[in-house]
């Protein structure tokens, strides 16, 4: 594979009638991420243009919309500022001046390759992805820049646009806005009467109230154990692939009046329990149909997601409050019960019950529970999530159509095991799921997977 850079540049809001200088203070909601970091996901668009097309229209139509759209979202051409001494605490920043990196590449890679939904060398997304600027010393602080981007160009076949942001700065669901934005921005020329008040951040920092104090808590706390601050791409093992599997609405309705049939007072049955808990169990199967080992009894296996809890506040947030608005939440069964005959039904049990209770529960929200428990689990155990079927990433449009594929390179990233989980672009109520694992256990998983849909 050769790639060629084709245009290094910094995108920032317009220089007239452009963004005021802006400071956030971090809130508890924040702090956990600074040991999680990174978010990649890349987009990828069938068009078939050539490099001419590209570097004459295309690129210069994508930096105008991406400045037009940094108005509104300046935190991410900003830094987190992180205090040198110990007394200080970290804020978002934006100040004239700051931009964002953004780099034009050109490619042969097999672009039909790496849009497929087969187990795909986890090597090969890495060229796609850009890298943060490192750390910047300032008066008092170190200046943690937000977001990179990445465009390439697949000559007469696409174009993909890759993503790294730091998790610090602000949830999925605001990375989500922003990009729709700005491929809404690019579709129409500019015109800035297209964004509705959902794509305009809420960025009153006192809404968030701290009545247990555990800002500067939390914060003391990941003082102790925060890595070095800088954005380090770890390419993963050579035999990590990545595999993309398809949950159709009908199955899921299948496993829904399984569930309902076995377990008729579960309160909490959704297409998101459903699918994690099948996945989470075939995940677990696939383990033992690779490694010669007694199933251990004792070993407890952990399910790990975030829930958005602006709406669980009160008053309530605004959903386009910029920033991350997340708890934690965790599932716990034990290994030998996950393989059982009834592994999937308790599944879903167990991750539905820590849903409702965990929503449901306001004073644990404020108190930052979720935040202690998730610190005490076993990471090497534990099948995490990246994504929301809420967030329709398949809806981003820049003027070329919806995309083609759509890959969250983070979860190759997890101590344990992490999915990727997307609404499915061709049909309404299917779900889509990503997976990066050693190509053995892949290869297990599949036969799993496919072997229990094969029943319903």
């Amino acid at each position: 594979m050769t790639s060629l850079l084709i245009e290094q540049c910094q995108v920032a809001p317009p220089p007239h009638g452009g963004a005021a200088e802006l400071t956030l203070p971090l809130t508890y909601f924040d702090h956990m991420w600074f040991v999680f970091g990174y978010m990649r996901r890349i987009l990828f668009y069938k068009l078939p243009i050539s490099k001419l097309d590209f570097v004459q229209n295309i690129i210069p139509s994508l930096k105008h919309s991406l400045s037009l759209t940094l108005k509104h979202y300046t935190p991410l051409v900003g830094n987190i500022a992180c205090p040198l001494n110990s007394s200080g605490y970290p804020e978002l920043r934006y100040v004239t001046g700051d931009s964002v990196s953004v780099t034009f590449t050109e490619t042969d890679m097999d672009f039909n390759h790496l849009i497929g939904y087969h187990p795909r060398n986890a090597n090969d997304f890495y060229p796609f992805i850009p890298q943060l600027a490192q750390p910047k010393d300032a008066p008092g602080f170190k200046l943690v820049p937000v977001l990179a981007i990445q465009v390439t160009l697949f000559p007469n076949l696409g174009i993909s646009i890759g993503f790294s942001n730091h998790h610090v700065a602000c949830d999925g669901n605001i990375i989500v806005k922003f990009i729709r934005a700005w491929g809404l921005l690019n579709k129409l020329r500019g015109d800035e009467q297209c964004l509705g008040n959902e794509f305009v951040p809420f960025y009153d920092r006192s809404v968030i109230k701290d009545p247990y104090k555990q800002g500067a808590i939390i914060w003391d706390e990941m003082k102790q154990n925060m890595p070095e601050i800088g954005d380090i791409i770890v390419i993963p093992p050579l035999d990590r692939v990545r595999g993309t599997f398809i949950i159709e609405r009908n199955n899921i309705v299948k496993l829904k009046n399984l569930i309902l049939s076995r377990r008729p007072n579960l309160s909490y049955v959704t297409s998101f329990t459903i699918t994690c808990a099948y996945i989470w169990t075939c995940l677990i199967k696939s383990k033992f149909a690779i490694e010669d080992e007694m199933i251990d009894e004792d070993v407890m296996e952990i399910f790990g997601c975030v829930a958005d809890c602006r709406s669980r506040l009160n008053p309530p947030l605004p959903q386009s409050y910029f920033g991350n608005c997340l708890v934690t939440i965790v599932s716990k069964a034990s290994r030998v019960e996950l393989v059982g005959k009834e592994g999937f039904i308790i599944a879903v049990e167990v991750i539905g019950e820590a849903i409702k209770n965990q929503m449901k529960d306001v004073e644990s929200i404020l108190n930052c529970s979720w935040y202690r428990e998730f610190c005490g689990i076993d990471m090497k155990h534990t099948l995490s999530v990246s994504g929301s079927p809420k967030f329709n990433l398949y809806e981003v449009d820049f003027g070329w159509g919806r995309p083609e594929k759509i890959e969250i390179i983070s979860i190759d990233n997890s101590s344990g095991i992490s999915m990727s989980i997307n609404k499915y672009k061709d049909s309404h109520g299917d779900l889509e799921v990503g997976l990066s694992l050693p190509k053995t256990r892949m290869n297990a998983f599949v036969a799993i997977f496919n072997h229990g849909l094969s029943f319903l």
